[in-house]
């Protein structure tokens, strides 16, 4: 069976989620002081109450605003998933995971299988514990592979929990508790769609962790970030266009966006580090090139600082990080200015057969043309060129400054030395270039330097978690095949039926496979004799248990039977058999009456369109209908007519 890993294992990183998880609970515990205070407030009419309650509602709202602090201060603690290897790399922001407290689906789960599936709940009660099991390791994954695949083989699981266990119109009355990965606010809710939105945010935190970790100093660090990063973006961006209305703030529309952004913004400048791993730096077109890759990075972190400024994250996501994501946007630009600079200056004037080809990149290159002279004599003066390295250079000291200025405004972000070095150290190689090329006798004002077109060799993707990849087998098999026995379908008391084989054989007709379907019975023969019904499931013959049974294996059974006869025990579905059924439930649907509610389509519906804080999260169709495809047991019409007469 899956492992976490030991929460008690004093990592750095296990110490940040013991803190983290200390913090929940003191949040917890203010969150409903305060409540209980509101409570209070409103129903006092005493002047002398409403003001101890008053004085004691800005106590503990003070409270809470300084454990909010200190779990932002936790969330920016960027270091401890960072790699310990020596050169700088600039850090990467990952999340942490969300907590959930303790579930003991015990009682619930065996009180729903003796009263929905009529067996005895205590015969279940070792697959309970190991679904209870898996679910207390997921709460703990290792930063790796495995932890990974634990947590998709948890999500994978609740697919079969769901289909088990969750009816479309009534819920098990158990309330799964999730705390939000940023706030830590706690929020609960009925809805298993909580419990996997919640599990695939954590698929996408720990992409981001394992991401942070890797040594981007090498090719292969890259590389894994790179698709670590990417692997984030796909499990937020599935979160969002899958589930909708999450309690909490950190799965809403607006958080994932921003999320998503953010991922896609630190894939793309792995990207931009790897050019400079790649290419030899001191060609014109390479330095070209990664200018534009540095203005592109600055065009997707200002896209996400801009995100990350919209009204309903402002308030939501760390100062750190917002800080965090302004200075990269800067020094990039910086960046950007600086290759552009190198490039003009340190390279030599192109010979006639590279004249051309130069042109054509630097026709592409600014986002307007420069002053001056034409591009050919620009390119081909060193004098022209230095002038407009000069500009490059002056504005990239201007945004090396600038983001040193808006680092410097951030405590959290001032304690992290590795940044720190970075921008002072990119800050001061283009001061050393700046007075490298500047002449004493230059009497011409520089100009103003044209911004550099972003353009990527290495668009990021979003990829899309992969469920197949981690195969699960269900852990109530032995409830029998999902196309009949699933929380959905209603059926009557099993029967026991002792048939006499005639001289023309039982008198019905069999089709399909787990469960067996009797297919047809016919008039005055002995299976109609015995009370068997067209519709029919088989699930036992002679006591032996035939729900997963092929049709030759039950066909087998029933032809060894001597003159004793057999007994056969049938299901019949609720609904199947007699169309009467049927249309009291359509009258009673069409008559408007509370019934609606039990149609999965109708409230799915009212769900969207309401927008009360109490909707539950739902499942979106598309991804209802991608899941079917991938589990659900065969239902016997695709099995063919295979039917025959016994």
């Amino acid at each position: 069976s899956q492992q976490g890993c030991d929460p008690f294992a004093q990592t750095q990183r296990s110490k940040l989620q013991h803190r983290r998880a200390r913090i929940n609970q003191q949040i917890n515990k203010e969150m409903r002081m305060r409540a209980g205070a509101e409570n209070l407030f409103r129903a006092t009419s005493n002047h002398k109450v409403k003001e101890t309650v008053a004085l004691e509602l800005s106590y503990v709202n003070s409270n809470l605003q300084l454990l909010k602090e200190e779990l932002e201060e936790l969330n920016s603690s960027m270091d401890v998933y960072q790699n310990e290897s020596e050169s700088i790399s600039v850090p990467m922001i990952p999340l942490g995971l969300k907590e959930t407290k303790e579930l003991d689906l015990l009682v619930p789960l065996k009180d729903f299988i003796s009263e929905h599936y009529g067996e005895e709940g205590v015969l279940y009660e070792k697959e309970i514990k190991e679904f209870m099991e898996l679910r207390q390791a997921m709460r703990t994954p290792s930063r790796n592979e495995a932890g990974l695949e634990l947590l998709m083989e948890y999500y994978n699981q609740l697919y079969f929990l769901d289909s088990r266990f969750f009816p479309p119109s009534k819920t098990l009355g158990v309330f799964f508790h999730w705390y939000d990965s940023l706030t830590g606010v706690p929020s609960h809710q009925r809805a298993l769609a909580f419990e996997k939105g919640s599990v695939l945010f954590n698929l996408g935190a720990l992409h981001t962790q394992i991401g942070a970790r890797q040594d981007r100093a090498s090719l292969p660090g890259l590389n894994q970030a790179i698709d670590a990063f990417q692997q984030a973006a796909g499990a937020f961006n599935y979160l969002k266009e899958n589930f909708s209305n999450a309690p909490s703030l950190d799965m809403s529309a607006a958080s994932l966006t921003m999320l998503v952004r953010l991922m896609v913004a630190q894939v793309q400048e792995c990207v931009f580090e790897k050019m400079t791993l790649l290419r030899a730096q001191n060609d014109f077109l390479a330095r070209l090139q990664l200018a534009q890759e540095a203005a592109r990075v600055e065009d997707v972190y200002s896209l996400v600082h801009q995100t990350m400024s919209q009204p309903h994250v402002k308030d939501y996501v760390p100062f750190s990080w917002t800080t965090m994501v302004q200075v990269k946007s800067e020094h990039f630009k910086a960046l950007s200015h600086y290759f552009a600079a190198i490039a003009l200056c340190d390279c030599p004037a192109p010979s006639d057969a590279e004249l051309l080809e130069q042109e054509k990149a630097f026709l592409q290159f600014h986002v307007t043309m420069p002053e001056g002279p034409s591009l050919r004599v620009l390119l081909q003066d060193p004098e022209e060129r230095r002038k407009l390295g000069k500009a490059h250079l002056k504005k990239a000291i201007m945004k090396h400054e600038e983001a040193m200025r808006i680092h410097g405004l951030c405590k959290i972000l001032r304690k992290m030395d590795i940044l720190q070095e970075v921008l002072s150290f990119a800050h001061k190689r283009s001061l050393s270039k700046y007075s490298e090329i500047d002449h004493e006798e230059d009497f011409f004002e520089t100009g103003e330097a044209p911004d550099i077109h972003p353009k990527t060799h290495q668009k990021p993707e979003i990829k899309s978690p992969n469920f197949s990849q981690v195969k699960v087998t269900d852990l109530f098999h032995r409830l029998g095949p999902l196309s009949v026995f699933s929380a959905k379908n209603k059926w009557y008391p099993a029967r026991r039926v002792h048939l006499m084989r005639g001289e023309n054989g039982f008198g019905f007709t069999l089709r399909g496979d787990s469960p067996v379907l009797i297919a047809g019975v016919i008039p005055g023969g002995c299976a109609a004799e015995a009370g068997l019904k067209e519709g029919d499931y088989i699930i036992s013959v002679n006591g032996k248990d035939c729900k997963w049974s092929k049709h030759a294996e039950v066909v087998q059974l029933l032809k060894s039977t001597g003159k004793e006869g057999v007994d056969i025990g049938v299901i019949t579905l609720q609904g199947s058999d007699c169309p009467k059924a049927m249309d009291r439930k359509a009258a009673v649907m069409s008559s408007g009456s509370g019934m609606l509610k039990s149609n999965k389509e109708n409230s799915r519906k009212s769900l969207m369109n309401s927008k009360s804080a109490s909707t539950l999260l739902v499942w979106s169709k598309k991804s209802k209908r991608s899941k079917k495809s991938t589990y659900s047991g065969v239902p016997f019409t695709a099995v063919g007519d295979n039917e025959a007469m016994y």
